[in-house]
């Protein structure tokens, strides 16, 4: 098993990341969020998952150890194989995944291209007794409708589930119990430089 990586990234792919090791260049999978932050010629750590099929060999690699635990408990998922998993994990933060999973909202995972309702209830009762609560999570996980109205929000206005609620997070805790003015709030996250 290859765990992790670190190398130089000698080219940025649409799905993923060329990293040079020891003169060796590795074409490794990752989600989304990591190839854009990735910068040519800069050195890169990653927690990688090899993953063996008849014909290939695939390397996934992924910022966390965390994002590459998840990614193994998806696969495991009948019916999600590595690049829907690579799919859930670029359009979901591990977060935004125990949320759906402990508020049972299985229609988050609809979200994800190429998850269709009956995958996204799978995902959802597979991971149900497979993550852990992390710093009282599963207490908060089911959102108040207020935030799963601003989420609802801001993804109709185009943005993505994970800007979303990073955009939710940057809500102070004593702000207005008001859906416009937790959107407003909400929006001006991404209005600042």
């Amino acid at each position: 098993m290859i765990s992790s990586i670190r190398g130089r990234v000698s080219e940025i792919t649409e799905d993923g990341l060329v990293v040079e090791v020891g003169g060796v260049g590795l074409e490794i999978y990752t989600p989304a969020e990591l190839s854009r932050q990735a910068e040519f010629g800069k050195s890169i750590s990653l927690h990688t998952y090899l993953v063996v099929r008849e014909t290939e060999l695939s390397l996934y690699g992924f910022s966390t150890r965390e994002e590459r635990q998840f990614f193994i408990l998806l696969i495991g998922v009948n019916g999600v194989g590595p690049r829907l998993a690579l799919a859930v994990l670029s359009t979901l933060t591990p977060n935004a995944i125990r949320r759906a999973v402990f508020s049972e909202q299985a229609e988050i995972f609809n979200r994800v291209p190429g998850v269709g309702k009956t995958t996204a209830q799978k995902i959802q009762l597979h991971l149900k007794n497979k993550i852990k609560d992390v710093d009282g999570l599963e207490a908060a996980a089911a959102l108040d409708d207020l935030d799963t109205e601003v989420i609802g929000a801001l993804t109709t206005l185009g943005y993505s589930i994970v800007e979303a609620q990073a955009a939710l997070q940057s809500i102070p805790k004593d702000a207005p119990r008001d859906v416009e003015e937790r959107l407003r709030m909400a929006l001006s996250y991404f209005s600042t430089p």
